[in-house]
């Protein structure tokens, strides 16, 4: 099991997904730095858990803001041992619209950009920063841990872009897990389903229960970002988990 006396990154750190980790990491002692664009949300969240826990305005796309990110973590007297990527961008549009206009490449560019462009610029960072780390049991240095979704697999009309960019953080699980493996650090990715987050809770009380009832078997709700968490930090806890992706939607598969 990975001592959590250690540094960890988790970007898209100050709502959601990434929120639910940070406070989950905070909780276990880790000196977790909060990765995001939201300054407001990232600092509230930073001063409301105290200790090591800090925030650094990143943009997951810019290789310098990355690394400044990074740098930041291995500053705190800790090695760097766990790497979250949670910063993502959700959009809907069609191949064709109705107005008949084809899906506009700058849409396309910039969620594959953020989605998975992004995700590969922490995992190469993080690891680079990890990798420099003296080795633990079994030559273990950190694990990343990628977030994917359900739409890798089971992607809706409307969903191609954002279906592409997760299904390639699924496909580079693998690979990563197998490059890494020289250096002693773990790949593994989480697959969500629908959760409730904040983006979701802005949407309509209706659309809420339209989307739990397509959960199907069990339990028939949203899945909660504490639940991700959760799942988050099992992975951390398993040394023998390595190049997986993991699906957390309820066994939701399209009607």
């Amino acid at each position: 099991m990975l001592d959590y006396d250690v540094a960890a990154i988790v970007t898209g750190g100050a709502s959601g997904l990434g929120e639910a980790t940070v406070r989950a990491l905070a909780a276990r002692g880790t000196a977790v730095s909060i990765l995001d664009l939201d300054e407001a949300r990232g600092a509230a969240l930073a001063a409301e858990l105290g200790g090591a826990t800090t925030f650094v305005r990143t943009d997951v796309t810019d290789e310098a803001s990355v690394r400044a990110a990074v740098d930041e973590a291995t500053s705190k007297g800790r090695p760097l041992r766990i790497a979250v990527s949670s910063a993502g961008i959700a959009n809907v549009e069609n191949i064709v619209g109705a107005d008949g206009a084809a899906h506009g490449v700058d849409l396309w560019q910039r969620t594959l950009a953020v989605n998975l462009t992004g995700t590969f610029n922490v995992l190469r960072l993080a690891s680079a920063a990890m990798a420099a780390t003296e080795p633990g049991e079994d030559g273990a240095r950190g694990v990343v841990l990628n977030v994917a979704s359900i739409a890798a697999y089971d992607g809706a009309a409307g969903q191609l872009a954002y279906a592409a960019s997760k299904g390639g953080v699924v496909a580079m699980t693998l690979p990563a897990a197998r490059d890494l493996a020289a250096v002693g650090i773990r790949v593994c990715a989480i697959a969500p389903g629908l959760i409730e987050t904040p983006i979701m809770g802005a949407a309509p009380s209706e659309m809420l229960q339209e989307w739990a009832a397509q959960v199907n078997p069990f339990p028939k709700r949203l899945g909660r970002a504490e639940e991700f968490a959760q799942l988050a930090l099992a992975v951390v806890d398993n040394p023998y988990l390595n190049g997986e992706v993991i699906r957390l939607d309820g066994a939701s598969r399209p009607s």
